[in-house]
């Protein structure tokens, strides 16, 4: 073969593993609403029932959609929502309003949020309203075109359903579920939390005024749908410009899902979490390494990104402190063994940190006290360590109370892979076990 033609082999090799790259990111990154739905077709079609009777007929409905995070609420609310706007007489008609709790953190932003997505900054002016109530009715009456049947109607969609509880008084919930009961502008409010005491949370005039219609996420998928899954998101779409490549990739998908050691690394993040976004996780992690030289993902990929997915973030962060402040780990260790996870404070530490320097004094470097103190605070400032209460004006900082966040475990796991450890600070380790 030419150098030309192998020249041009790799170029087009090269294409088309960015093609593969970019699409697998896109899917694993973003909810895309022409993705599909997996285990909750039932409630897909429940909740599109529900709001095609507000959007089609003016009827008024309200619905929560109660779920683990990472279970689907949103991406349901959004395949949901396409398909109610392929419908000509929805799509002209239906008004959307989206709130976030995060964002929306109490009802007065909430109403200007509510004000600028319906377009009425211009109608509201400079008016004056005595009441949340008379606000919101104000703003419904503005979309009201004639009798009820002609009224536009309006779909809230409220993401943390359960930080709009905690505002004073409930005040938005209570107006919208009210709105929603009476004869007005015929809304649809669908809230999405993953509190299942979310009722218990509500005030009793709101709760008598919401439909108590809830739709449940719970990943109830087995591991053998587990598998289909990752088969489906790791398979190249028969769209996919170089045909050639789409059979070689599939194939080799499918004999790397039916490997032992993969099925394992799949089992064990099931187990773990049935959470979807976590799998996705693990699946662009493995496809992250495939290159022209190394254009299939492997075994191997799929191990390395499951031990990055279950790696220990506190153990990661002791890998990278200094002797002493690794020392001082170990000292807080011993305290926590002898007084059975009491709390200590600095003195403490540097009494034990000190006790192990005079024994080993021909190894290991004995450091001042204000430079032992700095490396203690910055231990606190890594959270390995917290106060067990607040600061105080009358206690000085070498006698407040801390407790050390790492167990055992971590701490003799992440000294294995310390990077030329003193052999005495692991013995000194060791010790303090026994």
């Amino acid at each position: 073969m030419s150098k030309r033609k192998l020249k041009e082999d790799s170029f087009t090799n090269g294409e088309c593993i960015s093609k593969v790259q970019r699409l697998l990111r896109e899917r694993f990154c973003h909810q895309s609403q022409n993705g599909k739905l997996f285990g909750i077709e039932l409630q897909y079609k429940q909740l599109l029932e529900l709001l095609k009777r507000t959007a089609i007929n003016g009827e008024s409905n309200s619905v929560l959609i109660i779920g683990p995070r990472g279970s689907g609420k949103t991406l349901l609310t959004c395949h949901v929502l396409k398909k109610l706007m392929e419908v000509k007489e929805v799509r002209e008609n239906i008004l959307q309003v989206h709130l976030n709790g995060l964002l929306q953190t109490n009802d007065k932003i909430a109403l200007k949020e509510i004000t600028r997505q319906l377009n009425l900054e211009n109608v509201v002016g400079d008016k004056v309203f005595g009441s949340f109530a008379e606000n919101l009715t104000f703003l419904l009456e503005a979309l009201k075109r004639g009798d009820r049947a002609h009224s536009c109607p309006v779909l809230f969609i409220l993401d943390e359903f359960d930080l709009f509880v905690h505002h004073k008084n409930q005040t938005l919930l209570y107006n919208l579920f009210d709105v929603s009961q009476s004869a007005q502008t015929p809304i649809a409010v669908v809230g999405l939390t993953c509190r299942l005491d979310i009722l218990e949370l509500m005030e009793k005039r709101v709760k008598s005024r919401f439909s108590h219609r809830q739709i449940y996420l719970m990943n109830s998928f087995d591991f053998k749908k587990y598998l289909n899954i990752c088969k489906e998101q790791l398979s190249l779409p028969a769209e996919f410009p170089e045909k050639s490549f789409i059979q070689k990739w599939n194939k080799n998908v499918q004999s790397l899902l039916e490997d032992q050691k993969v099925q394992d690394v799949l089992q064990n993040q099931f187990h773990y979490s049935k959470d979807l976004r976590s799998l996705f996780m693990l699946l662009m992690l493995a496809s992250s390494s495939i290159t022209v030289s190394h254009p299939y993902i492997n075994a191997s990929d799929l191990l390395e990104a499951g031990k990055h997915c279950r790696m220990d973030s506190k153990a990661n962060i002791v890998h990278g402190l200094s002797v002493l402040e690794l020392c001082l780990i170990i000292a807080m260790k011993h305290l926590n063994d002898t007084y059975g996870g009491e709390p200590f404070n600095f003195q403490m530490v540097y009494n034990e940190y000190q006790r192990f320097v005079q024994r080993k004094a021909h190894t290991v470097y004995s450091f001042e006290k204000p430079v032992v103190m700095k490396a203690y605070e910055h231990l606190l400032h890594l959270e390995l360590i917290k106060p067990v209460e607040g600061p105080s004006m009358c206690t000085q900082r070498e006698y407040l109370l801390m407790n050390l966040l790492l167990d055992n475990n971590q701490i003799m796991d992440a000294l294995q892979v310390y990077p030329n450890c003193p052999t005495d600070v692991k013995q000194w380790a060791t010790s303090s076990v026994n």
